[in-house]
């Protein structure tokens, strides 16, 4: 466990000397740190668009921004969260401008080690939450990402979305209650009794009261 901590230690340090590189105009540092964070930007801005093109597009306006802003970033500071910060408001910029059209969704199966051996009902399942996950609000589909694709903590998640610690755990909480109803319909499980009691967010809004608006 020392060695993990001393790895982890050791790679922030890295990261931190990469920026301040960067500050002082050395492209190929900022290059690696490119390299360290496209893919888990690009997959988490794909979740949200399900348009390659879109997160592609995003995903080098978020890393563009950055770079020109690096010498605004303190160093020492969550370099993951103030970068994912400018790809979350490039998604609400993108996502504002389409407004009042209707977008296409078209989630992707995800990849699955079962084997050719794999039932239809674990087909359908997995159908179901591919579904549902691209039917969750983005608010909550955004969170819910970030906490099992990046494993970010909520302190994170709150500071990427400008949202209270608080409000990102309801939020997680709220996308997984969902995932875990549709999959209880289909087969045909009894919904647990804290699932049938309104959750309240930390503005204390009634979310089940919002759902029947």
């Amino acid at each position: 466990m020392e060695d993990v901590a001393n790895d982890g230690d050791q790679l922030l340090a890295d990261e931190s000397q990469l920026i301040r590189s960067a500050q002082g105009g050395d492209r190929s540092a900022f290059t690696v740190l490119i390299d360290r964070y496209w893919d888990r930007l690009y997959r988490w801005l794909y979740h949200l668009t399900h348009d390659c093109h879109a997160a592609e597009d995003l995903t080098q306006e978020t890393f563009l921004k950055a770079f020109a802003a690096i010498g605004r970033f303190q160093v020492g500071t969550n370099f993951r969260a103030w970068l994912f910060r400018i790809g979350h408001n490039n998604f609400v910029n993108l996502h504002r401008s389409r407004a009042g059209q209707k977008q296409p969704v078209t989630p992707e199966m995800a990849a699955t080690t079962s084997g050719p051996v794999e039932s239809a009902a674990e087909r359908e399942v997995l159908a179901i939450v591919t579904r549902e996950m691209a039917r969750l609000p983005v608010e909550f589909r955004a969170v819910l990402q970030m906490r099992l694709d990046e494993g970010m903590s909520f302190r994170t998640i709150a500071a990427v979305l400008g949202i209270t610690e608080e409000t990102a755990r309801w939020r997680v909480f709220k996308a997984r209650q969902r995932l875990l109803r549709a999959c209880g319909e289909f087969l045909d499980l009894p919904p647990k009794a804290e699932e049938l009691e309104p959750a309240t967010d930390d503005t204390g809004g009634n979310e089940a009261e919002r759902e029947r608006r």
